[in-house]
């Protein structure tokens, strides 16, 4: 197939998805054309099955801010009839979805261009639901030919808000590739972050305030009285500032290591011995699938998607949002017990590779690639 994908090349768990959705699609011989404002976060090298075409904005004084949207739809247009694409497969409804309808009503009359939109979450919970958003967004989900969301949770919440049929979205949830996300060595690393052999708890996110980034410097403030361990925060964003004021208020800053955002997540889950994810929501959390795959339990939210990835008691713990408490407390029960975490690590690789890897999600995509060309 010749499939064009348009993401947001930040750091965040859309992007991610989609740019390793691409890799994996051309590993199966498939023609992937990333439509996007930059190359996405974890697309790396370019071949012969994966290209990029920038979308590209002007610079005129009448627009204060440029209309990317009209931009991205454009180029969509381009590259649909240049390349010949067999479908569009937009990540995020907002612009994406209405982009991807125009660029198709562009080419009516030169050929058919489905439309398959993937929902992630707070194109849905925030965005999506903001009254100002949700008429079009709930018109880019009812004109799109085929919609995913990446947990039953979204999938409940997308209908629930936008009055949307519950068989219009089919759940395909995230994945990992088990062959790249596994625990390996890394000496260095570890001594870097660990000099003293403390226990390592990681947070890896995009630092948004529906990450509770504070809420893990208070976690890690409570537990350090009873396991000797540092902090390693990896990622940036507009709540950075807060969470290091935070913990050069509690007098801990010098273990809580801020490493901003890594290309090689990889590196730093394989050292780690815990994953803190106490965000307000989350329609998946594929961070904690990551940490999972990379044998780290993981103590969470119970909100969201969260409760479909992390199995509670047994890959890790669920606790009620801001419970920083009980969550310190299930950290302390899980980092003082080898055999507790071991069980947990284990576990945790066995339910990633079983439920969430790439040789059983992406075949879903590739079905349903097929089952929406057939429509037509």
């Amino acid at each position: 197939m010749n499939i064009g994908i348009t993401c947001y090349s930040t750091y965040g768990g859309s992007g991610i998805v989609g740019s390793e959705l691409g890799r994996e699609l051309a590993r199966r011989g498939h023609k992937v054309h990333f439509i996007c404002s930059a190359l996405p976060t974890r697309i790396t090298e370019l071949n012969e099955n994966i290209i990029f075409h920038e979308v590209e904005l002007i610079n005129y004084p009448l627009f204060e801010y440029p209309p990317y949207d009209l931009a991205l739809a454009v180029k969509m247009y381009e590259v649909a009839v240049d390349k010949q694409l067999d479908l569009l497969h937009v990540h995020y409804a907002i612009p994406h979805s209405i982009s991807a309808f125009l660029a198709r009503e562009m080419t009516q009359e030169l050929r058919r261009l489905p439309i398959v939109t993937t929902l992630h979450g707070t194109d849905i919970t925030l965005v999506g639901a903001d009254r100002s958003y949700l008429p079009i967004t709930r018109f880019g989900i009812l004109r799109s030919d085929g919609v995913t969301a990446v947990s039953n949770y979204l999938k409940r919440e997308t209908c629930q808000v936008f009055d949307v049929d519950a068989e219009k979205l089919l759940v395909i949830p995230n994945f990992i590739d088990p062959s790249y996300y596994y625990r390996r060595t890394n000496q260095a690393l570890k001594g870097k972050l660990a000099p003293n052999g403390e226990k390592l708890i990681v947070h890896v996110s995009n630092f948004r305030p529906v990450k509770r980034v504070t809420d893990c410097v208070r976690i890690f403030a409570a537990l350090r009285a009873r396991v000797k361990a540092r902090l390693v925060m990896v990622g940036d964003g507009p709540e950075r500032a807060q969470a290091e004021w935070l913990a050069r208020q509690l007098s801990i800053s010098k273990d809580v290591l801020f490493v901003g955002k890594q290309p090689a997540i990889v590196d730093y889950l394989s050292i780690a011995d815990l994953l803190l994810l106490p965000s307000e929501t989350e329609s998946f959390g594929l961070s904690a699938l990551e940490a999972m795959a990379c044998e780290v339990p993981v103590i969470a939210s119970n909100v969201g998607g969260l409760p479909e990835v992390v199995v509670d008691g047994e890959t890790g713990y669920l606790a009620e949002v801001g419970d920083v408490e009980t969550m310190a407390k299930y950290a302390v029960k899980i980092l003082t017990s080898d055999n507790l975490h071991k069980k947990m690590s284990h576990f945790a690789r066995e339910i990633a590779i079983e439920k969430f890897s790439t040789d059983k999600i992406i075949p879903m995509y590739l079905d349903y690639y097929e089952e929406v060309l057939g429509r037509f």
